[in-house]
């Protein structure tokens, strides 16, 4: 058995995690695992948090690489925030849905993601020091977009994405694993994901072997930022309006946790695409269970304070090396 969960990677202690949440609900919680079709659409639990658990998903998985490189993103929140209302804006003023997306998730989403790039590749600045600058004047910009104001839209298109259905499922979740598939694909089927280990691992050592290491950061930063786009375009289009002031609030944290518990280390170096996406979905899941059980929501922050503590003890080798647990395959 120990063997089995050492060769299954880091990213098991999530599942495991995800287990027992899901084990204590299905004891405490009746009706947890119950999922009912209405109007041709799946409802359920299990269902509810997944379709929540995408935008933390989708900024997970841009998160996860830019980790990877040894650094780290604040500005996701922001990002969200800024998508969100360019998108409401231009459909609120006649621009067709696809142009507004484009315009919002490629155009603006990238620009941004490559200002953090070029600030912490090109300008050596630290990575936490330079996606703050724009974690704190993003959610202004935006606030400046939208005048202050909760922008309201009424296009089906646009909303769809993140209220409508496909296959009997929330659209959102067919976006999570449309654009975890593409993650995969560039980093395991291509030489990005060696360039984007290596360079998290042992920085001197990749430039001396002829990687190219700002290409490599600033293409983490644009991705990650993409990826914050389409949460962002996800959660405004769930309510059908943009709130620059609440949109992707504190979810650079919950991203960052969901990476951390999905078995990537902080320090850069080797990385967990769907242990981020179990991560997302053990914090979802807590959040779902707290809520549930009728606690208040202040209870979430302690519990996943609790959780991330047990996890990253269990991926702890003198943890486990101490308790004779399964050692972490590296």
């Amino acid at each position: 058995m120990n063997a089995r969960l050492s060769r299954l990677g880091p990213w098991v202690w999530a599942v495991v995690s995800l287990a027992l949440i899901l084990v204590f609900n299905l004891v405490f919680t009746p009706g947890f695992f119950s999922i009912q079709a209405r109007d041709g659409h799946f409802y359920g639990s299990l269902i509810d948090i997944a379709n929540r658990a995408a935008p933390v998903m989708l900024v997970a998985l841009g998160m996860t690489l830019v980790i990877a490189t040894g650094g780290i993103d604040l500005s996701v929140g922001a990002t969200m925030s800024i998508v969100g209302s360019v998108a409401a804006l231009m459909v609120t003023k006649g621009h067709s849905p696809l142009a507004a997306i484009l315009t919002a998730c490629l155009f603006v989403a990238l620009a941004l993601g490559a200002w953090n790039g070029i600030l912490v590749a090109v300008f050596k600045i630290q990575p936490i020091v330079a996606t703050l600058i724009l974690m704190v004047s993003g959610r202004g910009i935006a606030q400046l977009l939208t005048d202050g104001q909760i922008i309201q839209f009424h296009d089906p298109s646009l909303a769809y994405i993140g209220s409508g259905f496909l296959f009997k499922i929330p659209f959102s979740i067919t976006v999570v694993v449309i654009v975890l598939l593409i993650t995969a694909a560039v980093t395991r089927l291509t030489a990005m994901g060696l360039f984007i280990e290596s360079v998290g691992d042992n920085p001197t050592a990749s430039r001396y072997s002829g990687i190219d290491i700002r290409t490599v950061q600033l293409f983490a930063y644009a991705f990650c930022a993409i990826c914050a786009g389409m949460a962002g375009l996800v959660a405004t289009a769930n309510t059908s309006a943009a709130d620059a002031n609440n949109t992707g609030l504190n979810l650079e944290l919950d991203a960052i946790l969901a990476v951390v518990i999905g078995g990537t280390k902080l320090t850069g170096g080797r990385y967990q695409l769907i242990g981020s996406i179990f991560g997302a979905l053990v914090i979802q899941s807590l959040t779902t269970t707290i809520l549930t059980k009728g606690l208040a929501i202040e209870f979430t922050l302690v519990v996943k304070a609790l959780t991330v503590l047990a996890v990253c003890l269990l991926q702890s080798p003198q943890f486990r090396t101490k308790f004779r647990l399964p050692a972490r395959s590296k």
